[in-house]
């Protein structure tokens, strides 16, 4: 398996939500208890955070670059914690919290550890690369 293939798989994941998030707000809106979904402003806020996703999410399935792609998975992680410390504050006292920052964390957590699978899999396949090469000249 390619090591980039479990951050690309979350990087599509992503922007699945986001896109789904983007057309229905009410998919991030109810679960959260911020909204029905029918409320105008909530609906705008589930829709900047919609994009972004899809945004990040995109980023991180069509780069080929290592490097970038790393740029990607840690704008990924720093939004997801970024929403973490959001929802943190705003639904204090909601029976909805703990559910939705074990979404947030646990989200970033995962795009965190698929980066790191990625650098220490391509670490090891350069090394080998490099062995390979050494024996053959």
């Amino acid at each position: 398996m390619n090591p980039a293939t479990p951050t690309r798989i979350l990087g599509a994941a992503t922007a699945a939500y986001g896109l789904a998030v983007a057309l229905r707000p009410e998919i991030l809106l109810r679960p959260t208890g911020l909204g029905t979904g029918l409320e105008s402003e909530p609906r705008a806020a589930a829709r900047l955070i919609a994009l972004r996703d899809l945004a990040s999410g995109l980023a991180m399935v069509v780069t080929s670059d290592p490097r970038a792609r790393r740029t990607a998975i840690a704008v990924r992680v720093a939004s997801d914690a970024a929403d973490t410390l959001v929802f943190a504050h705003a639904l204090r006292g909601q029976p909805e919290r703990v559910k939705t920052l074990a979404v947030t964390s646990g989200w970033g957590v995962l795009c965190a550890a698929g980066a790191l699978h990625e650098w220490r899999r391509g670490r090891g396949q350069r090394h080998r690369i490099a062995a390979h090469d050494a024996v053959r000249t």
